[in-house]
């Protein structure tokens, strides 16, 4: 079976990764009307702060090594090795961590306060980058089609809102692997990119399903010992596969007849690189420190580092860095992929986070009514 060719992506449908995937909420004040305070804040588990902060490394390393794709395959086998693993990461750790997610008030403003102002904010930031860095030739902004990154806010507000759901179906994950199945022959248009949240949903599922009794058997010493010759083949099949196979498989923007191939195809391939990217994710999960370590406490700042790392990685083109010959040296791309490690490492430090928490973690207790006081009810006359 031939594949299409390398293609560029279709505007508005750059490559990203993700948003940080949920935490526990912490424990907030108490609102006016409550009657005593939440709970204490559970403790954060640093296997998953870990797994988060690794994880938006790769994406900034995928960002950085895109520009070195077309002169360079060993960057272009990384990048696709990259890319076959971390969205997928990303996406069954939200999974995960919303598996108890319901309508209970609580959870519906950190929905609103985590997720739905962020998309606002970034989209329209991006929309006025864009604008002056003379991307396009006049400033709009479209809530309806997630541009760069914030497809992944996007595709988080729908996945959470959809998991009660998927604690009632039967078979969750088979159902969400069909779903995405018919999302790869169709044709969803643009909006709320649902052609690349229907893709991913099958990860976001899986993590649902999963307890932290499966991640603690992942980081024995067997399975580790056996991701290692795993990872090293994916490594030497990307290397094959660069000239023989289009990368816009693995960004799930687009339906097989988009790509140039037949619908069976888009089946087959949804199915074949749902078990490879699981697969490598595990791998990846296998290698992920379980206790604290100096980059433990940048995995509670993983979005900022998504979100704002964006501007530079779209700059870095519009702007021409890449143009210096040196950077499309053997050296050039280990110092390229210093920096882009070292910058994003440095957006998710407290410093970042704690000047960008009013656009990333809003408390927004203004926006919202006071709790009913238990027991209130609406007497009647």
């Amino acid at each position: 079976m031939t594949l299409a060719p390398r293609s560029a992506p279709a505007p508005g449908t750059g490559r990203a990764a993700p948003e940080r995937p949920a935490v526990p909420a912490p424990a907030t004040a108490a609102t006016p009307g409550d009657k005593a305070p939440l709970a204490p804040e559970k403790p954060r588990d640093a296997f998953f702060d870990n797994a988060k902060y690794l994880a938006i490394v790769l994406v900034a390393l995928g960002h950085a090594w895109e520009p070195l794709y077309a002169t360079s395959r060993s960057a272009a086998a990384l990048y696709i090795f990259v890319y076959a693993f971390h969205m997928p990461a990303f996406t069954v750790i939200s999974g995960y961590f919303s598996r108890s997610f319901d309508v209970r008030r609580d959870r519906l403003q950190r929905l609103i306060t985590g997720i739905v102002v962020p998309y606002l904010l970034f989209q329209t930031a991006y929309a006025l980058f864009r604008y002056t860095a003379g991307d396009t030739p006049s400033f709009s902004v479209s809530l309806a089609d997630p541009w760069f990154l914030t497809w992944f806010l996007v595709a988080l507000f729908i996945w959470r809102l959809t998991a009660p759901l998927w604690r009632i179906v039967r078979w969750p994950v088979p159902l969400a692997l069909a779903i995405a199945a018919a999302a790869s022959v169709s044709d969803l248009g643009s909006d709320l990119d649902l052609q690349r949240v229907l893709q991913f949903l099958p990860f976001f599922v899986l993590g649902m399903r999963l307890k932290a009794e499966h991640f603690r058997r992942l980081r024995c010493r067997p399975a580790r010992l056996a991701a290692l010759p795993v990872l090293a083949g994916a490594l030497v099949f990307a290397y094959w596969a660069v000239p023989r196979m289009n990368d816009a498989w693995f960004y799930h923007t687009d339906s097989a007849q988009n790509l140039g191939a037949p619908w069976w195809c888009g089946i087959l391939m949804q199915l074949g690189m749902f078990a490879c990217s699981l697969v490598l994710t595990a791998c990846f999960l296998a290698w992920v420190p379980g206790r604290r370590a100096w980059c433990t406490a940048l995995g509670a700042g993983t979005l900022y580092g998504y979100l704002l790392h964006g501007f530079l990685a779209k700059g870095s083109r519009w702007w021409n860095w890449y143009d210096a010959d040196w950077i499309h040296t053997p050296w050039g791309a280990v110092v390229v992929t210093l920096l882009a490690g070292a910058v994003v490492t440095l957006l998710c430090t407290p410093p970042v986070q704690r000047v960008f928490r009013f656009a990333m973690e809003p408390k927004m207790h203004w926006a919202f009514r006071p709790a009913p006081r238990s027991g209130a009810g609406g007497g009647t006359t």
